[in-house]
């Protein structure tokens, strides 16, 4: 009886973790060979990872991460000149996010680049920090659906704050004079204090021309390439390869 109420506070205070723990040393009889302070830091050791794990996962949840993207489910066998070890020593501790650096991803469609920046994502919310995936228009409609309601000032404080900001297929198409100056805007907000991934078809050569404002593509360009990591990627769709199924590291 006095074992159902301890579990029953547990859960009312919100240490599921601990709870579930508790419930199973009572029925794991060889856990009474271990002495208090033993059993005493399982308990903790439960509810601490089930804590980090709860954090985890609404980190990826609002950073629009979940799913199977993860560094260890990469591909570096596939012929497409992706490098094994400066792709682990950038998701080493995320010392690119720590060192307020950028990625570029820059190859053909179907060869992997959402995969990898979600990946690069999802090691980063591991790591502690905060990460937001949108594709390009996904990112401008959100903008421009925050300055028909009044919340525009909002919503760029919020882009601004995230550790990680990944910008799904960027610069497909010559962006219009509205997408331009709001990425401007972005980049401001995070020049020298966060760090932005950015995948694209295009080599970063063209980029500027399809930003289109000479001096707005200057500005947004120098915030980033001057401090950025770029990986090009080549080879046949590994979409493909695998027979259109998608699979691992197929996006």
């Amino acid at each position: 009886m006095l074992n159902q109420q301890t579990i029953e506070k547990l859960y009312a205070m919100r240490m599921r973790g601990m709870a579930d723990a508790f419930t199973q040393q009572q029925e794991e009889p060889e856990t009474t060979q271990l002495s208090f302070e033993e059993r005493f830091a399982l308990l903790v050791d439960r509810q601490w990872n089930w804590r980090q794990n709860r954090v985890l996962e609404r980190r990826l949840r609002e950073g629009r991460l979940q799913g199977p993207a993860c560094m260890e489910d990469i591909d570096f066998r596939a012929a497409r000149g992706l490098d094994k070890q400066v792709v682990r020593s950038l998701m080493n501790d995320s010392d690119w996010v720590r060192r307020h650096q950028h990625i570029f991803l820059v190859g053909p469609t179907g060869i992997g680049k959402t995969f990898l920046a979600k990946a690069f994502g999802q090691k980063a919310c591991r790591d502690g920090f905060t990460a937001y995936f949108a594709t390009a228009a996904q990112l401008f409609r959100e903008l421009e659906l925050a300055r028909a309601d009044g919340s525009y000032a909002k919503r760029l404080r919020g882009l601004g704050q995230v550790d990680v900001l990944i910008v799904d297929d960027w610069a497909m198409s010559p962006m219009a004079e509205g997408e331009r100056r709001a990425f401007l805007e972005i980049c401001d907000e995070r020049y020298l204090t966060r760090s932005t991934l950015l995948t694209s078809q295009l080599p970063v050569a063209k980029w500027h021309a399809q930003i289109g404002d000479p001096t707005v593509a200057d500005s947004i360009l120098d915030r980033l390439v001057h401090a950025a990591h770029r990986i090009d990627l080549q080879g046949e769709s590994m979409r493909k390869k695998k027979g259109g199924r998608g699979g691992k590291d197929a996006e």
